[in-house]
């Protein structure tokens, strides 16, 4: 082999060592720098310290429960108008859609004929008193003279009887006389009671009966105004059950307060409260009624709106309530809280939660008065993890995340 094509191996310190290039002072020392951070980076990592978490304490105290039905409104009082008399419809008296008063004129029915009905009632009045007068005076005749036997009994028994007759014809003469000024009241139909009216069914000129099936309008008292709520009996079973344990206590139920939501999500301003609830569960529905008054001064609140409804149902005692941030749902729907220990370990607890109220859970079980749970800073713990508390506030939160 030729000598130019033979390698000699040599040692690493002294490729490094020979000559005097300053491109291999520069290699050996980028490599002397490589080696180092290389022992620097397979080195033992530093020990990590307890995570800091923010806690605040579970308190028990005594809660108002309260509920949000659906619910529909309905007058307090309807009144549809009908005639008691038949006649023409000589003229409307209100304007439709008006508020009305009791006794106010809402038709007048052509009333010639009941005052001329009026007239004749008492002009037959006057003819059976006349005959009264005439009966009196042929009577006290007779009681003389029958004490001197001057007339057979008979003719004095004859005018006794003329006198009682006489005496009952004015009677029913009065009564005649009182019905047909009745039917000319009756002429002129009123408003049976206060409210709002709608629309007229007749109008000026129509033939109308007395206690005719068509109404000529409908009055509807709106203000208070009913509401009728719907619960369902097994949510109704429950809290009686509650009630019964002493879990829950109710005041009475006439004193129980409700508050409406309208449509539009706005809250109405005026309270209402709770009348009664019915005695029977409607089978198709399963549901029970509920039915509440509601003051409805501005009439803003008209029959047949859709509400929700929120009532107070009782105070549940020593209630446990748990912020709603600080409890988690697995995939399978169970609720999981982190507990802080004596032991400042963390403790993995599955609790049983009821309804939301506000911000907070309703904590059927799992959790007690005293305990410390985690809140911020959840995701950097885990079940038996050591770690240091701080009281929850806000900024906390933000800097335990």
């Amino acid at each position: 082999m030729p000598r130019s094509t033979v390698f000699k191996r040599r040692p690493c310190h002294r490729m490094f060592t020979l000559g005097h290039s300053p491109h291999r002072f520069l290699i050996a020392l980028v490599a002397t720098l490589f080696l180092s951070a290389c022992e620097k980076v397979s080195g033992p990592a530093p020990a990590r310290g307890p995570v800091e978490v923010a806690v605040v304490q579970i308190k028990a105290a005594d809660v108002t429960l309260s509920t949000e039905l659906p619910g529909r409104t309905s007058a307090y009082r309807i009144a549809e108008v009908r005639p008691q008399v038949g006649g023409i419809i000589a003229k409307r008296l209100f304007v439709e859609g008006s508020e009305v008063k009791a006794g106010d004129g809402l038709y007048q029915i052509a009333s010639e004929l009941f005052l001329a009905e009026v007239n004749r009632a008492a002009a037959a009045q006057l003819r059976a008193e006349a005959t009264l007068s005439a009966a009196v005076l042929k009577t006290n005749r007779y009681e003389d003279l029958i004490g001197k036997k001057m007339i057979s009994q008979e003719d004095y028994d004859d005018a006794q009887a003329a006198l009682r007759a006489a005496r009952a014809n004015v009677a029913v003469a009065k009564a005649e006389r009182e019905i047909a000024a009745i039917n000319l009241q009756y002429s002129l139909i009123k408003a049976p009671i206060s409210g709002r009216i709608g629309s007229s069914f007749v109008t000026d000129g129509a033939l109308v009966e007395a206690e005719q099936e068509e109404v000529l309008a409908v009055i509807r008292q709106l203000d208070p105004l009913y509401v009728d709520i719907t619960q369902s009996s097994k949510e109704l079973l429950a809290m009686k059950r509650q009630m019964a344990s002493g879990q829950l206590v109710q005041s009475a139920i006439g004193g129980t307060v409700i508050r409406l939501a309208l449509e539009d999500g706005s809250e109405y301003a005026h309270p209402g409260s709770l009348q009664f609830s019915e005695v029977s569960v409607d089978q198709s529905t399963g549901a029970v009624t509920l039915r509440a008054t509601v003051p409805n001064p501005d009439t803003l609140l008209l029959p047949g709106m859709f509400v929700r409804a929120r009532l107070e149902q009782g105070i549940k005692k020593s209630a446990i309530l748990a912020p709603q941030q600080a409890i988690t749902f697995e995939y399978s729907g169970s609720a999981v809280a982190m507990v802080v220990g004596g032991d400042n370990k963390v403790e993995r607890r599955l609790v049983k939660t009821g309804r939301a109220i506000g911000d907070q859970w309703l904590v059927l079980d799992g959790l007690k008065a005293g305990d410390k749970l985690v809140i911020g800073g959840l995701q950097k713990v885990r079940h038996g993890a050591a770690v240091t508390t701080v009281a929850f506030t806000a900024d906390a939160d933000k800097g335990a995340h």
